[in-house]
């Protein structure tokens, strides 16, 4: 069964780490839609830092959302020159050369301190 993927690709000028907090926060913003249960079990992503790229898993309505949202705030932060995207349809995304081969991955969640 095909998966379908985006493959955001960055230019030279832009932080990595930059893009996968804007990543975080375009989470964030999809909890809201869909619910912080279903973006934690579908929200799924690959940093490819030898390609300077992020693949992030399309192939549920969360991350369709996900890939609109972060579509967006990538614009607005980074503007349209900044990065390319482009879908690709695979089971395993395409890494470069060099690059770890490790599965997508959700984003680390902090503890909540509780209030006493």
């Amino acid at each position: 069964m095909f998966q379908d993927h985006y493959r955001f690709e960055m230019d030279e000028s832009v932080l990595l780490s930059e893009v996968e907090m804007t990543l975080h926060l375009a989470m964030l913003a999809v909890e809201g839609l869909h619910g912080q249960a279903s973006v934690r079990l579908e929200g799924r992503y690959r940093l490819d830092e030898p390609g300077r790229a992020l693949l992030v898993d399309a192939s549920t309505e969360v991350g369709k959302s996900l890939v609109r949202v972060f579509t967006g705030l990538l614009i607005r932060e980074l503007g349209e020159d900044a990065f390319s995207v482009r879908r690709v349809s695979d089971p395993e995304p395409p890494c470069s050369p060099g690059a770890e081969p490790v599965p997508l991955r959700q984003p680390a969640r902090e503890p909540v301190a509780s209030a006493a």
